[in-house]
């Protein structure tokens, strides 16, 4: 085994013009190397090759992180067409149930409509849906649609004075905005 190594170490290689490239970058000896060091090109190339499998295995991490964060994502949130419907159903519901407490306070029907919207309410909270009560506070163009302006002596500038539709948040993602009417202070004679 030894001789055989020493043979093969011992054996030179004939390289012609023919056989190198043209390209002068890739037979040219890097600084500090001499013409004479046959393992300089070979260096160099190993030195780019292993950057290349290190970028590359970086780019594949990024990949795979960007994709896990993706399917997290997809995941979080893919209810939230089927509770943006629901929400809209709810708006309904609290219509009806204000136009009934109107007509009568003390009805078995309103008590048991006032039981089902609450049960509605807690399944789309427990599916990650969060009201947004607008009314008393700044107004928010991230969370608010102002849909006027109104005086109040009683709402300072800048300020919610009602809440004509509520606005609803899924986890930390706007769902729907709130639509207000904003008080634009005291009314000025």
């Amino acid at each position: 085994m030894k001789n055989r190594n020493h043979e093969t170490e011992s054996r030179k290689i004939e390289v012609t013009d023919d056989d190198v490239p043209n390209d002068a970058a890739a037979g040219a000896p890097e600084e500090g190397q001499s013409e004479d060091d046959p393992t300089a090109g070979v260096q160099a190339d190993l030195d780019r090759f292993r950057d290349l499998a290190l970028r590359s295995q970086a780019d594949f991490d990024n990949f795979k992180k960007r994709a896990a964060r993706e399917k997290e994502d997809a995941i979080r949130y893919a209810n939230s067409s089927l509770l943006e419907r629901l929400i809209a159903i709810v708006d309904n519901f609290e219509l009806g149930l204000s136009a009934a407490k109107s007509a009568s306070a003390q009805s078995p029907i309103l008590a048991g409509m006032g039981m089902v919207l609450k049960q509605l309410t807690d399944f789309l909270a427990d599916n990650g849906l969060q009201p947004i009560d607008a009314e008393g506070q700044t107004f928010n163009p991230n969370l608010h649609e102002g849909i006027a302006r109104e005086a109040s002596e009683s709402v300072p500038e800048g300020k919610v004075v009602r809440q004509m539709r509520r606005g609803y948040k899924l986890k930390d993602r706007l769902l729907r905005p709130s639509t207000v009417i904003v008080s634009s202070g005291p009314a000025s004679h």
